[in-house]
């Protein structure tokens, strides 16, 4: 099989079935390169210069090639492993190499992508939510957080609500910040989606006044749970 190397790593050249090489991929990605939007994503820790929009553009023309997501998500290039993840095929992924995967996921946006469009949709979801909320590594521990957050909204049922807040009670002040702000998002989803919490999802988001002084852009709402849970539960009230 012919390769290339781009970037210090080696590229397969897996033909698409559109006639696009994986090389050929990359050298697209890499005329994409912003050094502007680069600038701006590296303070988040995100090492990418790739304009999201044309990104998804890119996944588009390209579609589903799950074998080609593969081939991208190995060059260990940020921008090339969101392409892969917006081209793969959630269901096709085992449990270990999605594990695999979120471990050296390494960037925030390919963490949160990760999360997000594939591990959602897998049908190792529950079993890797329960394993990772329990992991010592906190970004990991994150990832199992985001996934009961999406539970909490869309399938509570057979998750024990007190005892989540039991928990967000007694470590998020301290957590950290990767995994704190999904313990707070699983705080404010318990009091927008379940009235019956609202109360004690409130209080304690009075208390431990996480995020309260977070910046937040004018129409943007704050990540501050109080402000988020009224916000949103005046929003369901008003639609």
């Amino acid at each position: 099989m012919p390769s290339a190397r781009t970037g210090g790593r080696r590229v397969a050249g897996t033909t698409t079935p559109g006639g696009t090489t994986v090389t050929e991929v990359m050298a697209e990605l890499a005329a994409l390169e912003d050094p502007r939007i680069r600038a701006v994503n590296e303070k988040h820790g995100d090492d990418h210069g790739v304009n999201l929009g044309k990104l998804r553009a890119l996944a588009k023309r390209l579609k589903t090639q799950q074998e080609v997501a593969r081939e991208l998500w190995a060059t260990k290039d940020t921008a090339a492993r969101l392409l892969s993840l917006l081209i793969c095929r959630p269901k096709a992924f085992e449990r270990d190499e999605l594990d695999a995967m979120l471990r050296e996921a390494r960037t925030p946006k390919v963490h949160d992508w990760l999360v997000g469009y594939v591990v959602k949709k897998s049908p190792h979801a529950e079993e890797l939510r329960l394993a990772w909320s329990a992991d010592p590594d906190p970004v990991v521990a994150s990832a199992g957080w985001a996934l009961t957050t999406e539970r909490v909204a869309k399938k509570p049922q057979g998750l024990d609500l007190a005892g989540l807040l039991d928990v967000i009670e007694a470590r998020m002040k301290d957590a950290p910040d990767r995994l704190q702000w999904a313990m707070n998002h699983c705080l404010a989803q318990i009091g927008i989606s379940h009235e019956e919490h609202r109360a004690r999802a409130l209080g304690i988001g009075e208390r431990l006044e996480v995020l309260k002084d977070y910046p937040t852009s004018p129409g943007c709402t704050s990540p501050y749970a109080p402000v988020w849970i009224t916000e949103m539960v005046r929003r369901q009230q008003d639609a």
